[in-house]
């Protein structure tokens, strides 16, 4: 797919009204694919110097989506976690320019790799990580041992 060249991609608060309208579609989403909205694996509050909340909007403001950096485990890890990582239903492109956008800013913020977990039955976001060089890594916390979950990760 081209890149999108009327993307704008901004760093706000995560618990800002626009960026809760994204969290709050994305979880009616997980929900509708897998049962289970993810709201518990990610609290807004979590923002460190290591990490941020970006939004992607249009030219015209209108709201595409959005995904989250941290860093997986102790604030000083190599390792950064991608979180709620989602892009409205035909909103072309926009997944593919988040996740760039976020390996840039993970870059820029020292880690070495990205993970990400995503549940097995989310082939559309399993498949869409593989296309991005995204492959199977070892679990972690809550994943370890969880059978509906994939962790993936990528070196950067």
């Amino acid at each position: 797919m081209a890149a999108r060249h009327d993307l704008i991609i901004l760093t706000v608060d995560a618990a800002s009204v626009e960026a809760q309208l994204l969290l709050d579609a994305l979880s009616e989403a997980l929900l509708r694919i897998n049962g289970d909205s993810g709201r518990s694996s990610f609290d807004v509050e979590a923002a460190t110097p290591r990490g941020g909340f970006y939004l992607a909007r249009d030219a015209a403001g209108e709201l595409l989506g959005c995904a989250a950096l941290r860093p997986l485990g102790e604030a000083d890890s190599a390792i950064g976690e991608l979180k709620r990582m989602y892009a409205r239903p035909r909103a072309g492109g926009v997944g593919a320019a988040l996740l760039a956008h976020v390996e840039a800013q993970a870059r820029q913020h020292g880690y070495q790799a990205l993970h990400l977990s995503t549940r097995v039955i989310n082939t559309r976001a399993v498949a869409f990580y593989a296309k991005h060089g995204y492959a199977p890594v070892i679990a972690w916390g809550k994943y370890v041992g969880a059978a509906q979950s994939v962790c993936l990760g990528k070196t950067l």
